[in-house]
């Protein structure tokens, strides 16, 4: 494959293949899935490329899209792509005083939002326009509030240059799965993990894309369009297995998944393995700047049960303690990642959101910690912002909710630390139960803790909550909860 084809020009070249076959499939709220040849794609990414330049976006600008996971959303990225535009999602489910923010951060001169579905439905009217060969100098940008609260756009300084070495399957690492693959996306295309399902579209496979998680529709979906992979929050996961019918249906069809975004408790990694195969099941960590990325597979894991794995695809993984020193193997420090640019791509910032820390070798952080042990695989701890200092011990919230989210009465739970005028920070437990009606009591839950925790790590007060305030990417705000609970 040419190593400089424009993402323009491979539409074209896919269309050429394949003018009428299906890439992509839309499972929408009301209950409809319109579906998409790649000759459609071709036809209304131009029509819409051509209404874009008439409202002034040209080449190496940014177009901001405030849209929910839709076809109109596909349409739009592809258009900016053929006008050699960056396509930069911007989350839309957050309060409109943060949303705002982020706007004038990326301070793109097209923004495309909720009220603009009528008019690019309108321009399927329109004539397809003949556009140049164009390349955006960034493949896209992705928006992020950050640990600091300060408005975060993170534009991937990669090309928008074809590259099948991308978009092979994380799983290849391991062994080949067949192409092209039928891709559920489950998350909003405004998060990573969403978004790069475009690239792998451009590679040929096919994406099934949910307007919105439903662990309930989700399995339905695997089922009737037979999906091979997806990728997943340990949130969603869980509420999958949750199903009350899950053991009994049909998911011959996945060849492997992906978890991200945070570990997964053992008890959940044990509950997939039982589903698919623990060799179908990918564990990785990384980061939007795609600094780097690690890896293993579920069979490794259960050896290694808690490992992200090792670098992959030539990360290398350094821990580094307080003093800025190489920790020693097993001791918790901050996680330092390097990789190559030519595979990861680098990437820049817009806005005034601090900069990583970076060693004079090249190694960078986002300030999480972890350890790494004698064979070189990496162990998540939690992200040093999150820690809780109490009695002049560091408590991990990741740890206590995972030991806690096996308790058969809680169905999901966020723990941060609140100030006390006794401990400086108190471990503190936000519940939302399995069965509103007969929620856990303080008491069940704490003894719970301390049959499965050291005692300075055990919550000291529990709240029910009806729901816990997760994004559409199931990500929860820390920082928003201490903030609406006194500090």
């Amino acid at each position: 494959m040419d190593d400089t084809v424009s993402y323009a020009r491979r539409i074209r070249e896919l269309v050429g293949e394949r003018p009428d076959e299906i890439a992509l499939r839309h499972i929408a709220l009301d209950g409809t899935e319109p579906a998409f040849t790649w000759a459609e794609l071709d036809r209304r990414s131009g029509q819409l490329a051509g209404a874009l330049a008439a409202r002034g976006l040209g080449p190496g600008d940014l177009l901001g899209l405030g849209l929910r996971n839709s076809p109109q959303f596909v349409f739009s990225a592809l258009a900016a792509w053929k006008l050699g535009a960056v396509p930069v999602p911007v989350r839309w489910d957050l309060p409109d005083w943060e949303f705002t923010r982020l706007r004038e951060t990326v301070d793109a001169p097209v923004f495309l939002g909720p009220e603009d579905i009528p008019w690019i439905d309108a321009t399927a009217d329109l004539a397809v326009p003949d556009l140049p060969d164009a390349t955006s100098p960034q493949t896209n940008g992705i928006c992020s509030s950050g640990s600091t609260g300060t408005p975060k756009v993170i534009l991937n300084a990669r090309p928008a240059v074809f590259d099948a070495r991308a978009t092979a399957p994380f799983v290849d690492q391991w062994s080949p799965v067949p192409r092209p693959q039928v891709i559920l996306v489950l998350a909003p295309m405004y998060h990573a993990n969403g978004f790069s399902t475009l690239y792998n579209l451009l590679a040929g496979d096919r994406l099934v894309v949910m307007e919105k998680f439903d662990a309930a529709r989700v399995v339905g979906v695997i089922e009737r369009h037979r999906i091979s992979t997806f990728t997943a929050t340990p949130t969603m996961l869980q509420r999958i297995g949750d199903l009350p019918d899950v053991d009994g249906r049909d998911l011959s069809s996945i060849e492997w998944i992906m978890q991200g975004a945070a570990p997964m408790p053992p008890s959940l990694v044990h509950r997939w393995a039982g589903l698919i195969g623990a060799e179908r099941i990918v564990m990785a960590y990384g980061m939007t700047e795609a600094l780097g990325i690690t890896a293993l597979r579920g069979d490794e894991w259960m050896s290694r049960q808690g490992s992200v794995g090792r670098g992959f695809r030539g990360t290398e993984v350094r821990i580094l303690g307080a003093d800025g020193e190489p920790a020693p193997t097993g001791e918790i420090g901050e996680i330092y990642l390097r990789a190559p640019r030519s595979s990861y791509g680098g990437y820049t910032y817009l806005g005034q959101a601090p900069r990583l820390r970076r060693t004079d070798d090249g190694f960078e952080t986002v300030g999480d910690l972890g350890y790494l042990d004698a064979d070189g695989f990496l162990y998540l701890v939690d992200r040093r912002v999150d820690v809780i200092i109490t009695g002049g011990a560091n408590v991990f919230p990741a740890e206590v909710e995972t030991a806690l989210i096996d308790h058969p009465k809680i169905a999901d739970i966020v723990v941060i630390g609140l100030r006390d005028p006794e401990w400086g920070r108190r471990v503190h437990a936000v519940v939302q139960p399995a069965d509103p009606a007969q929620p856990p009591s303080s008491a069940e839950v704490i003894a719970y803790a301390k049959s499965r925790l050291a005692a300075y790590k055990v919550p000291k007060t529990i709240e029910i909550v009806k729901a816990l305030p997760r994004s559409e990417a199931t990500k929860i705000n820390r920082g928003a909860l201490v903030e609406a609970r006194g500090g």
